[in-house]
């Protein structure tokens, strides 16, 4: 099975890594074979003799470092099997680029701020890049950003957004504590 990535010209610096080495890394780790054109922004994954589901995640990790992850972030998706990526279209919403603005600002926050407790309080990791929200987490992290993201979106005051993360924290935290009884 062969995949066709298109990928920002300005990743595929950090797909391939100093010397080839992330590169790399996703082959071992994947048993596929990638090509990188650097020209076109074309990645290609080759997955004939490997494990498709191991080729699966490799193609996830490469759409999330070129959804402006940092590859060790990207990495884990090979790492640890319960993780899975994201990505909302934010141009579904709107295409006015100053609209654009003020979505990514409420979801970045001062300083990165917002995203920071967003990560913080769930455990997902988040990128904002071009016109799309990339997050990197199991099934419930997952749901859990998109509900308090859309929260963002619609116009929710912050506060209320934090409020509701700390109440799926205490929910998941419970839950968890049950199930160990």
């Amino acid at each position: 099975m062969q995949e066709h990535i298109k990928v920002p010209q300005d990743r595929i610096g950090a797909i391939i890594g100093v010397e080839g080495k992330i590169k790399e890394l996703l082959e071992k780790k994947s048993g596929a074979h990638i090509e990188v054109d650097s020209e076109s922004g074309t990645v290609v994954i080759d997955s004939e003799e490997g494990d498709p589901f191991k080729a699966l995640k490799a193609s996830e990790t490469i759409k999330a470092i070129a959804r402006g992850f940092s590859p060790e972030k990207a990495l884990k998706l090979l790492d640890v099997e319960d993780l899975i990526l994201d990505l909302m279209d934010l141009s579904k919403i709107s295409d006015a680029p100053s609209d654009l603005m003020r979505i990514k600002g409420r979801i970045i926050g001062r300083g990165g701020k917002t995203r920071e407790i967003i990560e913080s309080m769930t455990g997902a990791k988040i990128s904002v890049y071009g016109k799309t929200i990339s997050i990197i987490g199991d099934a419930e992290q997952i749901m859990t950003v998109r509900t308090a993201l859309d929260m963002l979106i619609d116009g929710a005051p912050h506060g209320a957004v934090y409020g509701y993360l700390e109440r799926r924290r205490r929910e998941l935290k419970q839950s968890q504590f049950d199930s160990i009884q």
